[in-house]
C-alpha cells in the first residue's frame, strides 16, 4: 500500500482554503445582521442594521448554504 502524498495535500490545500472562506463569508453575515451601536451620548440606543447590510448578509449566509449543499450532494451522489 501507497500513500499519494501529493493528491493528499492537494485535499488538504482544497480544505483548509474552502473552510476559510465559508467561515469568512459566515461571518461577513453576523457582521451585516448585527446592530450598530450609536454614537456617544445616546441613551443606550442602538441603529438597526441598513438594507445594504441586511441584502449583503443574506447573499452571504446563501452562499454558505450553496457551499454546504454542494458538499452535500458530492457526498451523496458518490
Amino acid at each position: 500500500m501507497s500513500i499519494d502524498w501529493a493528491a493528499l495535500g492537494q485535499v488538504f490545500g482544497v480544505t483548509l482554503a474552502v473552510t476559510v472562506g465559508i467561515v469568512g463569508l459566515f461571518t461577513v453575515g453576523i457582521v451585516g445582521t448585527s446592530p450598530k451601536p450609536q454614537a456617544e451620548g445616546a441613551a443606550a440606543a442602538v441603529a438597526a442594521p441598513g438594507a445594504g447590510a441586511r441584502a449583503g448578509a443574506v447573499a452571504a449566509f446563501a452562499l454558505c448554504a450553496a457551499a454546504v449543499a454542494y458538499g452535500i450532494y458530492l457526498i451523496v451522489a458518490a
